[in-house]
């Protein structure tokens, strides 16, 4: 069934539009919170919370890429959820990611940090463009996614070095993208 369909089916208040966004997108959502999580019954309540804020938003929301929305959803509901169980320890496989990106982007939720965390996406967006497919796709895997080096070079066919040596050099051309357009890093 097309993206339209499905968010038509949600305009009509039809049950069967979770059906069909779980048929089609369930596998995706399934694994982007599972990368995040590390652990399956979470990542499914996860996933489930997801389908009912889709069911909430649609309408008012129209999603012109329903994969987006909904990928964006799960992920923030398992970073949510992640954060709840690692309140008192550190738990290395997701903040290992996230403290990568620390030395290229400033973390704090100010009104200040919030207007810039809009501006800072429309530049990383930029900057992704500037990227080869391939490191793009490192790049969102990695830091979207939350899939592992080692999960990266192995559907790469390339060796975890590559990878980390790649995601090193992608990190240092950020920095130096958002030096010059004047965010401070």
């Amino acid at each position: 069934m097309e993206d339209t369909d499905i968010i038509e089916l949600f305009y009509n208040r039809s049950e069967q539009a979770i059906k069909e966004l779980s048929e089609k997108y369930g596998a995706v959502c399934s694994q982007v919170s599972k990368n995040i999580l590390k652990n399956s019954q979470d990542a499914e309540e996860c996933v489930n919370d997801a389908y009912l804020a889709v069911w909430n938003t649609i309408p008012p929301q129209k999603p012109e890429h329903l994969l987006a929305y909904i990928c964006r959803i799960v992920r923030n509901i398992s970073i949510t959820k992640y954060h709840s169980n690692t309140a008192k320890k550190r738990n290395s496989y997701y903040d290992t990611a996230l403290d990568e990106l620390d030395e290229c982007i400033m973390s704090g939720l100010s009104v200040e940090d919030e207007i810039d965390a809009r501006e800072l996406s429309c530049l990383i967006n930029i900057f992704l463009d500037t990227l080869s497919k391939e490191n793009r796709v490192i790049f969102v895997w990695r830091y979207w996614f939350s899939d592992s080096v080692q999960d990266i070079a192995e559907k790469l066919g390339i060796s975890s070095n590559n990878v980390s040596v790649r995601l090193s050099r992608i990190r240092s051309k950020l920095k130096k993208f958002l030096k010059k357009e004047g965010y401070v890093v």
